[in-house]
């Protein structure tokens, strides 16, 4: 291994820092005080279970709600809250709260766990996002609070608020209702499926478009990234909710027996969760084919950049998008709200696109000879992990030990994106001093 490799470049220190995170997780996890038995959780469970909080999934191995304690409950949720603003976020937190100087390294790696182009106003950036945090998971277990407090005790009442506004609103899917209940009791109820949405939404749009909100009545102006997101993360939830509501309508096992308004959110929140939150008002299981297999579509596109999603960003997909229409249309830039994007956004775009398919469509190969299921389920279980969206359709629970660890480095590289594991594990590339000369192929 060359030497160099040792050098930590803000990439290297994201992924080592993550697996530090899991690793501490998985050997609190393995304690007896975190389950309800008392009894130690073996490795590879702990590990996946680590691995799925840190990387805000949301797929378990064992009933968060009723396998464990209170203690690995609050671990599991630390480990949420961690991973979802990203363990950057939280180091600067105590930088702030110290008052300890914010080093130019500490920027640099700040501007790549937030996948910013400069470094110009990221503590600030990082403020906002905290105290958006906080603000917003505040306010949504004090509603969920005072919602369940008629369901169950007051106390119960608040942890449960507590833990669920956490979970969604860092898109990890986590519940304490059981992880084929989920919030299937609540499938009609119009607050708790409100106050759910709106969780996933805020942190699947990203820290940026929150902050661009934030400021919009005085600033009167967003820039293009938001608008890509807005229009895009609009688009989808409601086309989303179409093609679900479509397809379910006369399912008898999901939404065939609610009523107008059962339906209307229960397509709505199905078509919200996808984005990588993993929480759910019906039973994944028991869906049509074809909405299962819409599902896989909406996962892999997935939550927009520098928010606590997974997938390949609404803005790479959107790319995509563009640049066909531009290639139909017989145009040379591709133009998005009267703004020309580079060649080199086009190329990135791609990239991760077929890097994640790649990645996908190997995974599921190699399921499909390790696990005794049929291949839309492994194919839905390897895009939630990579997605880190959480749903599953039974397949998790069953689970071989080689099974468990591919959807954990599943995991591990859809949250901290492949490119930066690309540039963490890759030598370091100088700049090309020369040009080939350029060649013509045949295409399509």
């Amino acid at each position: 291994m060359p030497s160099q490799w040792f050098k930590l470049s803000p990439p290297r220190i994201l992924v080592l820092g993550f697996a530090a995170i899991i690793l501490a997780g998985t050997l609190l996890l393995m304690t007896p005080l975190a389950t309800t038995t008392g009894e130690s959780l073996p490795f590879v469970d702990a590990l996946f279970t680590a691995t799925s909080a840190t990387c805000v999934t949301g797929l378990v191995v064992r009933d968060t709600g009723t396998y464990f304690s209170s203690f690995g409950q609050i671990v599991i949720m630390t480990l949420i809250q961690i991973g979802g603003l990203g363990f950057m976020t939280m180091a600067t937190l105590f930088s702030l709260v110290f008052k300890r100087r914010i080093s130019l390294r500490d920027r640099l790696l700040l501007q790549e766990a937030m996948n910013q182009n400069t470094m110009e106003g990221i503590v600030r950036l990082i403020r906002k996002v905290l105290m958006y945090s906080l603000v917003i998971e505040v306010s949504a277990a004090l509603l969920f609070a005072i919602r369940w407090a008629f369901d169950m005790p007051l106390g119960q009442a608040a942890y449960y608020g507590v833990f669920h506004a956490v979970s969604l609103f860092n898109n990890a899917g986590f519940d304490l209702f059981g992880k084929f209940h989920s919030l299937t009791g609540y499938v009609d109820d119009p607050l708790v499926n409100f106050v759910a949405m709106f969780l996933i939404v805020s942190g699947g749009l990203g820290f940026i478009v929150l902050s661009e909100l934030a400021d919009f009545r005085r600033s009167r102006k967003l820039s293009l990234h938001s608008k890509v997101v807005l229009s895009m993360t609009g688009s989808l939830i409601f086309i989303g909710a179409l093609v679900i509501f479509i397809f379910e309508f006369t399912n008898a096992k999901t939404m065939g027996s609610l009523d107008w308004g059962g339906k209307i959110w229960g397509s709505l929140f199905q078509s919200v969760t996808t984005r990588t939150a993993g929480a759910n008002s019906v039973d994944i299981g028991t869906l049509r084919q074809a909405t299962q297999f819409f599902i896989i579509i909406l996962m892999f596109i997935g939550a927009s950049p520098g928010s606590t999603g997974g997938g390949i960003k609404t803005t790479t997909f959107m790319i995509l998008v563009g640049a066909v229409i531009s290639m139909i249309r017989g145009r040379n830039d591709m133009v998005l709200f009267r703004y020309r994007l580079s060649q080199e956004r086009i190329f990135k775009a791609v990239t991760i696109t077929m890097l994640a398919l790649f990645l996908v469509i190997a995974a599921a190969m190699i399921l499909s000879t390790t696990e005794e299921a049929g291949f839309l389920s492994i194919l839905f279980e390897t895009t939630s992990a990579f997605a880190t969206v959480g749903l599953t359709m039974g397949l998790t629970l069953d689970l071989t030990d080689i099974g468990k660890i591919i959807l954990c480095f599943m995991m591990f590289t859809g949250r901290l994106g492949l490119l930066t594991l690309a540039y963490a594990l890759g030598p370091k590339k100088g700049k090309e001093l020369y040009r080939y000369p350029e060649g013509k192929m045949i295409i399509g």
